[in-house]
């Protein structure tokens, strides 16, 4: 079966050349086993709680039984027979606390982790893919974008700006930046005011100031192609991603990950 090729483009959105695409592009798309992936890297961000099991429950109240023409809950000793350490009462303990000891992070089998990456790498060279997932794609010459090397060298976020409009990027800037909003709930008030949609994944092999230069655009991560994972390239466990793959990062991708078409 014939390698399939892709175009490279440079800063200026012309085509200067082809490349053979990794097989891990031909990876069968596994929604299934990329939501189970995000979901045990999601977990193991959450903080563990629980109480004090003895919270609650340090007072001497005792039931008084029955014939008293009043509930059987505990009360604590005394003319005033103020009930205390049953749930519901004032300062009683609760019915079903949560335990520091609860298994929170969810693990999966390493296969089926790879498995999970390599098919959300191969759900970035789907048009189709990356449409669904609500991209706006029309203005980009080539899914999946591949750019030359020149763009991992930018030092400006306004460079990186222009570059990505020249690569037909802009409606899907655009449409980030109109997305942003003030979040619903009390999150609000918890140091995640603002809430917006996410947009391009730069992959680049070499950090050379790239990932500095871009850090404060809007939606837009850099990664190094060695730093991919489930949730980068599929974030709300939804594969399809727009991603802008520099012409290293794809030779480096076929030899971190060279045996993808085995799985």
């Amino acid at each position: 079966m014939a390698k399939k090729t892709a175009k490279v483009f440079n800063l200026e959105g012309n085509p200067v050349g082809k490349i053979f695409l990794p097989k891990i592009f031909e990876t069968p798309l596994r929604p299934d086993v990329i939501k189970r992936a995000v979901l045990a890297i999601q977990s193991t961000r959450i903080q563990p709680q629980g109480r004090n099991p003895m919270a609650g429950k340090r007072t001497t109240a005792e039931s008084r039984g029955t014939g008293f023409a009043m509930s059987r809950v505990p009360r604590v000793k005394g003319q005033g027979g103020r009930a205390a350490f049953a749930p519901g009462t004032v300062g009683g303990r609760q019915a079903h606390p949560p335990t520091s000891e609860k298994k929170i992070v969810k693990r999966i089998p390493k296969k089926e982790k790879r498995l999970a990456l390599l098919s959300a790498i191969a759900a970035t060279a789907s048009k189709k893919v990356v449409a669904l997932r609500g991209h706006s794609i029309e203005a980009v010459p080539q899914i999946p974008l591949i750019v030359t090397e020149d763009f991992e060298k930018l030092k400006r976020a306004k460079e990186v700006e222009e570059a990505l409009v020249r690569l037909g990027v802009l409606s899907d800037i655009y449409r980030v930046r109109e997305s942003r909003r003030v979040r619903a709930g009390k999150g609000k008030r918890r140091g995640r005011k603002m809430k917006h949609a996410i947009g391009p994944l730069i992959v680049v092999a070499e950090n050379e100031g790239l990932i500095d230069a871009g850090s404060n655009l809007l939606g837009i991560d850099i990664v190094p192609v060695e730093n991919l994972n489930a949730e980068t390239l599929a974030p709300g466990t939804h594969p399809g991603r727009l991603t802008v793959w520099t012409r290293s990062a794809i030779a480096k991708l076929d030899k971190l990950y060279g045996e993808g078409d085995k799985t």
